[in-house]
């Protein structure tokens, strides 16, 4: 007889996770598949971010830096990669975006560096997720449900706002210049983002 142990019945949790919007990956795919339409959406699910605050100015921000290897920015600002990036958010807040499973590595060097300087470090991973509006037209589309002003000359790569879309709250940062724009929104508030989007979507894709 063969004796299975604890640590083999263990279940990868990560494994059973479902993204907001993993039922519509056909759908998003289908209303982009003709890249002359200009514009795609995606879900970019189970990104790692840790939401920091530091007092800006204070010794910790060197600190916290060089752990982590990326620099903190000016508001608005976002210093890194689409994969690992720092985002600013506010004056003394900032997001810290990595792939999916990094948040332990993320807190860990991030309290180390904070140490008993004040500040704080939160996993908030689980409570967004990101859609990526890209193509020649997204910037149309996005205008048509953000009042921000998008026109390359005041928001471009490696800029970041929190900022109402329609009627929610999300993260908005522009990834790349096709332009490409990462949106990081409340789950309970995905389906509703996507609908937006798909429909601000149907005067360019024609569905």
């Amino acid at each position: 007889m063969t004796v299975v142990s604890p640590a083999d019945r263990q279940v990868d949790t990560r494994s059973l996770r479902r993204s907001p919007l993993a039922h519509r990956a056909v759908e998003f795919e289908a209303r982009g598949a003709d890249g002359l339409r200009g514009v795609r959406l995606a879900e970019e699910p189970f990104r790692t971010q840790v939401d920091l605050r530091v007092p800006a100015g204070s010794p910790a921000v060197a600190r916290v830096q060089h752990a982590l290897g990326l620099a903190l920015p000016r508001p608005g600002q976002v210093t890194g990669d689409a994969e690992r990036a720092a985002l600013r958010l506010g004056d003394d807040e900032w997001l810290l975006v990595a792939p999916d499973g990094l948040a332990d590595e993320v807190l860990t060097a991030a309290r180390g560096a904070l140490a008993d300087a004040p500040g704080s470090t939160v996993d908030v991973s689980a409570s967004r997720t990101a859609l990526r509006l890209s193509g020649r037209m997204a910037r149309e589309v996005l205008e048509k449900v953000c009042p921000l002003d998008l026109h390359p000359r005041a928001f471009g790569p490696g800029r970041c706002a929190r900022t109402a879309v329609g009627r929610t709250q999300a993260v908005l940062w522009q990834v790349g210049p096709e332009p490409a724009y990462r949106l990081l929104v409340p789950c309970s508030f995905a389906g509703y983002l996507a609908d937006l989007l798909l429909d601000a979507m149907t005067e360019f894709t024609g569905r």
